[in-house]
């Protein structure tokens, strides 16, 4: 809004002030509103968040007579202006209002509404949910409880037909998960902008249980369907078997006996004949090994399964039976070709056969060795085992033929004479025949022997692979079941993890409660440390055994030791987050008072916790909150007000309501000091200590007064004047006992209850106080004043006349008590008089009087009624009492009495019989007796400074706020040169002039302009200064430097009659001089000297000020363009400071010397 406009119409401050006000908040509900979300299918985060909505909404309601006033005062404002330009903002920001007002609304209405129904989906999904989880549950119930059972046909169809029934059921279940699944996806679809990520997890872990549930059942059903269909085959293959097995003993027996008759060798074409029939047989009985071994396969697992049973006795006797006849079989096959074998040609036979089997043990002790290495994971393994096992039952069948081989060479070495042998074996030359007959023993023994070995070999190597098939099979067995059990343990961490929400997303009172879930997670990963090591020891060892794993187990490995790695490190990264969420946005951080400020200011933290803020429109920083600035430019309308104690009174008033410290119990101030065990009243206290304190006392003023307290801003906002007041210079700490002060002083409580509270904080435990703890009370308590500028009228910043007053109405007790304080305090001390007058001020802002103002016609009076002691029926209301306007034969100095609540009618008879009297009396009886409404101390330039106890810290610069004190002091400094005492009555009674008309004087001083100009407030006597600065600067450093000539005259007269006397200076200053009889001409000197003092300190007071001054009027990044000015000033100080030392130090000396 223009400035011009705001200066047309004044009204439209105020207008502009709450329209902004309530234009802040209904953005910030908005965004509130939009930024809210919430766990979809959780209800309790849902009930919560409706709760939530439902208070916003009747806070928005609380709200609405506030809207409403607004609108009628932009009315009434339209009505009373004819500005048209007023009229059309005026006119567009009450639409704008409206329709924000009415977007929210729905914005909160429509919310409600959506979480209404989330929780009815979300209701109806949890009920379908659990529904679905039940018949999951049943279903794997009934699938942990089949265990294995007899393999019978009645047991494998009871098995059958529960799968079947497990199957209808399955299918009816169906549609639950079919609901479940439903509903998910509704919320998914309908509520996606908040979170569902709860629904989507579980809703996959339900279809993920239910696919699995399908497979389990549908592997169990393809095994009851096999072992159904063998249990069915195996008794009819088993009698076939037999059967073939009695016609292949019939055929054996047959050829057994036509091998054995009697010069069967001898001819050739039988013995051909006979081994074409041995052949038949041979093949026929290779062609039904592997039937054989099937059955006898099938038969032995049928039999562990009818163990204890009569069913397993008889299958226990055909299997045997079956045994019996295959190997009597294959006996009699080898028998006949043996003798069929036993020819003429016997020798080269056996021969042959013995280099045949040669060859086919090299053969399989190289498929043997090609079967290694052993594999890397169960399934390659468990196919070793099974090839192995198929090797095994080769080499079983092979063994008859070999140890019947080996057992026809040795019978045929017996029996055979040296003579046949001769026959048997012809050599191309010709050789002996002992010779002949040893080669082909020879011959035959060595490859029988080779055989023998080489068997041997063989089976030793079939037995040490086996042994190594077996211990791979097991250790990799349990490498897979710690890889499984890891997995698993790992997944259930890895479902909790999935299931976190970004830190960001959280709300700031469960980062705490997620902390800790998070940490007990932590805790239950620890074991999990230890299977993984358990799983990469059992990998070491696999590799110590020479067993390499195969790339599945490897990666495996790999994954499960990544995953464990990124658990680890997810889990460390949530809680160094959530530590610094909870740190940055908990309950001990500043986040929360980021919405203070609305854009363009947004709220910044220094390196010592100090908040300031930034406008990015300006792009400059400052210490004070936009708020706050606001609220000091506005204290600038109460500088009208005449008498200082009133304006301080007022400024603190609207202050205290601004921090909704007036909303503030005492009661409930000390139970939050308590609360947070503040106690050491020396300790300091840093940022995040005040805004922990702050925000405890504002979060219970907000359940008490939900629509008027907005907690961020008003913890912003009293952190602000906090430090204004006593920490100036930002260094992020104050003293407990300036907490409390500060606190204590504007919250809302009887006033001696306050006196009572701040003395007990100074007093020992003896409950006394001694001078240096009372000065440390009136320290803290004079800063409240003083930052507002308004110091000087109560004593100034030296609180040592305070002290000296308060002991000295103690009769100079070393240590008071309690209730002498409070006598003191009655008194109203000019140091303290503003609290009392605070007091007053808010006990008169609801008091109407039935009077009406005799200067402005107000009736009633509302605020402070003044009733005059002189004239009857005579009254003033506050306004212009306050600003100085009297009517026609009433004087100021004429006696009133002040009233902050209706009168009662003995005050009324009281007052008719003082204005009685002060009728008969004349203007000088008031003159002579005048009265004070405060008991005064000395002012600021009077008596020695005591010892200030160590203040919080304040900067190396002063502020505007000690810019304010410095010229109010200048004022009570003239005011003391004038001789005269300055009285800012705080009772209307007063008989001597107010401070404006030294104001006057001290202005006529500076420029000598006309009384008509003269400022009114030390805000105003900055303009006029700032304005004039340079002038009176060369005027003061002209009369400094005169002053400088003036003193180094006098010094240098004093020096030469010093040194025309022959006296030799002393070095010890005059403190330290012994007494001695002075003569008139030595006291003449020492006055002279302490007049010089007392000027040299008048001079250095003024150049404080002009420092101070120049000061402000430089930025901290930008230097003073008047900066020589004032080094100037500084180097005259210096000069002027050592001519003064020089010119003590000659006087002195020249008084030791007399």
């Amino acid at each position: 809004m223009p400035s011009s406009l705001l200066l047309e119409v004044p009204a439209l401050a105020d207008f502009n002030r709450a329209w902004t006000e309530l234009t802040d908040w209904l953005s910030l509900l908005d965004r509130v509103i939009k930024s809210q979300r919430v766990m979809v299918g959780d209800l309790e985060d849902i009930n919560e968040m409706i709760i939530k909505q439902k208070a916003t909404l009747q806070d928005l309601e609380q709200r609405r007579p506030q809207l409403e006033e607004l609108i009628t005062a932009a009315q009434n404002l339209k009505n009373k202006t004819s500005n048209q330009e007023a009229r059309t903002i005026i006119t567009d920001r009450i639409e704008r209002i409206q329709s924000q007002w009415d977007e929210v609304q729905e914005h909160l209405q429509n919310r409600r509404q959506q979480l209404n129904e989330m929780l009815k989906d979300s209701t109806q999904w949890l009920e379908a949910k659990e529904e679905a989880e039940q018949v999951l549950g049943q279903a794997r119930a009934k699938l942990e409880s089949w265990k294995e059972g007899p393999y019978t046909m009645d047991a494998i169809q009871r098995k059958i037909t529960e799968t079947k029934q497990l199957a209808k059921d399955l299918r009816q279940w169906q549609i639950n998960v079919d609901v479940a699944n439903d509903l998910a996806l509704k919320l998914l679809r309908d509520y996606s902008a908040d979170d569902t990520r709860k629904v989507h997890m579980i809703t996959e872990n339900i279809n993920a249980s239910w696919a699995n549930i399908h497979k389990r059942l549908s592997e169990r059903e393809t095994v009851l369907e096999e072992t159904h269909r063998l249990l069915q085959q195996f008794p009819l293959d088993l009698e076939k078997f037999l059967a073939w097995l009695t016609e292949a003993e019939t055929t054996a027996n047959v050829l057994q006996d036509a091998t054995h008759k009697e010069r069967l060798l001898e001819d050739s074409k039988g013995v051909r004949e006979l081994m074409k029939q041995w052949q038949d047989l041979q093949g026929e009985i290779e062609a039904h090994t592997d039937i054989y071994h099937n059955l006898d396969e099938n038969g032995q697992k049928i039999l562990r399964s009818l163990e204890g049973s009569d069913d397993a006795i008889l299958l226990q006797r055909r299997l045997d039976n079956m045994n019996f006849k295959w190997s009597e079989l294959r006996k009699k096959s080898l028998n006949i070709r043996s003798h069929l074998e036993a020819s003429s040609d016997q020798w080269k036979r056996l021969h042959l056969s013995l280099q045949e089997l040669l060859v086919w043990l090299q053969l399989k002790d190289d498929e043997l060795s090609r079967q290694a290495p052993i594999g890397g994971d169960c399934p390659a393994v468990q196919k070793q085992n099974d090839v192995h096992r198929a090797f095994k039952r080769e080499l079983k069948t092979k063994e008859p033929v070999i140890m019947s081989t080996l057992e026809t060479v040795r019978i045929f070495l017996t029996e055979q004479p040296l003579e046949g042998l001769e026959k048997l074996y012809q050599e191309p030359r010709e050789l002996p025949p002992e010779e002949r007959a040893q080669n082909v023993t020879r011959l035959l023994r060595k490859q029988a022997e080779e055989v023998n070995t080489e068997w041997e070999k063989l089976n030793l190597h079939s037995a040490d692979w086996q042994r190594k098939i077996d211990e791979a099979l097991e250790r990799l067995q349990e490498l897979q079941e710690a890889t499984d059990e890891l997995d698993l343990k790992l997944r259930q961490a890895e479902v909790i993890k999935g299931s976190w929400q970004p830190v960001g997303d959280l709300l700031i009172d469960s980062l705490q409660d997620h902390l800790e879930k998070v940490k007990a997670l932590r805790g239950e990963m620890a074991p999990l440390k230890e299977n993984v090591s358990h799983v990469n020891d059992l990998a070491r060892q696999l590799t110590t055994l020479g067993i390499q794993l195969s790339p599945y187990n490897l990666s495996t490995l790999e994954d499960l030791n990544t995953r464990w790695k990124l658990l680890q490190v997810a889990v460390e990264d949530r809680i160094r987050q959530l530590h610094e969420a909870h740190r940055d946005f908990g309950p001990a951080s500043q986040h929360f008072l980021s919405t203070s400020v609305q854009g363009p200011w947004e709220r910044a933290i220094s390196p010592n916790k100090v908040p300031y803020y930034i406008n990015h429109e300006t792009q400059t920083t400052c210490w004070d909150h936009p708020k706050m600035t606001e609220l000091y430019q506005s204290l600038a309308d109460l500088n009208n007000v005449r008498f200082s104690a009133y304006r301080t009174a007022m400024k603190l008033r609207r202050l205290q309501k601004a921090l909704c410290l007036d909303l503030l119990s005492l009661s409930a101030a000390c139970d939050a000091l308590d609360q947070h065990n503040l106690k050491q009243n020396d300790q300091p206290m840093d940022i995040l200590q005040i805004i922990n304190c702050l925000t405890t006392v504002y979060d219970r003023l907000e359940q008490e007064h939900n629509n008027l307290v907005n907690v961020p801003l008003c913890v912003d906002m009293c952190l602000n004047w906090l430090l204004n007041v006593y920490d100036t210079g930002r260094t992020g700490r104050i003293r407990v006992l300036s907490f409390k002060t500060g606190i204590v002083s504007l919250c809302k409580a009887h006033l001696e209850d306050k006196y009572r509270y701040l003395f007990k904080q100074v007093a020992s435990s003896t409950g006394f106080c001694d001078q240096r703890r009372l000065g440390l009370l009136l320290h803290d308590s004079i800063q409240i004043p003083r930052q507002l500028g308004e110091v000087a009228s109560f004593g100034g910043s030296n609180i040592e006349p305070s002290v000296r007053s308060c002991f000295q109405f103690a009769n100079n007790k070393p240590e008071i008590e309690a209730a002498l304080f409070l006598d003191w305090m009655r008194l109203e001390p000019q140091s303290m008089v503003w609290l009392p007058v605070l007091h007053r001020v808010a006990a008169a802002e609801t008091a109407k009087h039935q009077a009406k103002c005799n200067i402005c016609k107000e009736c009633p009076i509302i605020g402070f009624r003044y009733r005059s002691l002189k004239h009857f029926n005579y009254d003033i209301c506050q306004s212009c009492f306050f600003s100085g306007r009297v009517a026609k034969g009433h004087k100021m100095h004429y006696p009133m009495v002040e009233y902050c609540t209706p009168t009662t009618s003995g005050e009324d008879v009281r007052d008719f019989a003082k204005v009685l009297k002060n009728k008969f009396r004349t203007k000088r009886y008031f003159a002579k007796h005048p009265r004070m409404g405060y008991l005064p101390v000395q002012t600021v330039l009077e008596g020695d400074n005591m010892e200030t106890p160590a203040s919080s810290p304040q900067l190396s610069h002063d502020d505007t706020h000690s810019r304010i004190e410095h010229y109010a002091s200048r004022l009570a400094e003239m005011e003391n040169s004038n001789g005269s005492y300055l009285n800012d009555s705080i009772s209307p009674n007063e008989s001597i002039d107010d401070e404006h008309l030294l104001i006057q004087h001290y202005c006529q001083s500076l420029n000598q302009d006309s009384p008509l100009s003269q400022p009114r407030s030390p805000a105003q006597i900055l303009i006029s200064l700032e304005s004039e600065e340079r002038g009176e600067l060369e005027r003061i450093l002209a009369d400094l430097e005169e002053e400088n000539r003036n003193l180094q005259a006098e010094y240098d007269r004093l020096k030469q009659q010093h040194e025309h006397k022959g006296l030799s200076p002393l070095p010890s200053p005059p403190e330290m001089m012994p007494t001695s009889p002075q003569s008139p001409r030595d006291a003449e000197l020492i006055a002279e000297a302490k007049l010089l003092r007392q000027h040299k300190g008048r001079l250095e007071a003024r150049m404080q000020i002009l420092e101070d001054h120049n000061k402000q009027k430089k930025y901290p990044w930008e230097a003073s363009e008047r900066g020589h000015n004032v080094g100037s000033l500084f180097h005259l100080a210096d000069d002027l400071g050592r001519a003064m030392e020089s010119l003590v130090s000659v006087m002195t000396d020249e008084e030791g010397a007399e």
